[in-house]
């Protein structure tokens, strides 16, 4: 009996163990895998990786017709993340064109970051896609102003403007800069473009970005 208990408990603690190995996430990946095996992703696709300001443009297709648009982006994600789980990201698809919008969660989730170490993240990031798609077009969003965030533009703001300069140096790759965009007459940030949270955007804040990202679809 004690030998039967031992093990049982023994199978408990395994089980336990294995569920707290799982990383942040990890149920998010596996129903984009859900979903692949449902519908096959199509090829020359516009895959679009990132945070949650992807994850909620549920409607994305609507904004670009005629554009074939894979959305993965997953809510609360960091490039940390995109790096962790870029295989998984990138090895079911044959896209045409990536676009990524991510990186306010990396400093949302540490005050102290600096800039320079989100560039470093991105730039990681960056060189996975290159090792696997060497010549597609690869373009990256500028992390937008939240007035939820506000404290946190200072550092957000320098990211943006290293990335755009690297993001320049870089063959087939753009960044998009939606922070003008987003602003009204006297250069302040729209509030109404936002909802309650102050954080995601409204459909009239999509179609805003839809607007700038237009020319740069492929």
């Amino acid at each position: 009996m004690k030998k039967i208990l031992t093990a049982f408990l023994l199978l408990c603690f395994t089980i336990a163990f294995s569920q707290e190995k799982k990383p942040m996430f990890w149920q998010d990946i596996q129903n984009f895998k859900k979903e692949d095996q449902q519908n096959p992703p199509p090829k020359n696709a516009i895959l679009l990786i990132g945070s949650s300001s992807f994850t909620k443009w549920m409607d994305v297709s609507d904004y670009f017709p005629g554009k074939t648009i894979i959305n993965r982006g997953f809510g609360g994600s960091r490039l940390t993340d995109l790096n962790y789980f870029a295989d998984d990201l990138l090895s079911p698809y044959q896209p045409k064109q990536i676009i990524i919008y991510c990186g306010d969660n990396d400093f949302a989730d540490n005050h102290a970051l600096k800039a320079q170490k989100v560039v470093n993240r991105y730039k990681a990031f960056y060189k996975k896609i290159r090792e696997r798609f060497p010549n597609i077009e690869v373009d990256y969003i500028s992390i937008k102003y939240s007035p939820s965030r506000e404290q946190l533009w200072p550092q957000m703001k320098e990211a943006n403007e290293k990335i755009a300069a690297f993001m320049k140096k870089q063959p087939h790759s753009q960044f998009i800069d939606i922070t003008k965009a987003m602003e009204d007459a006297n250069g302040s940030v729209r509030k109404d473009i936002f909802l309650d949270d102050m954080l995601h955007l409204t459909p009239e804040g999509y179609k805003i970005w839809a607007q700038v990202m237009t020319p740069y679809m492929k």
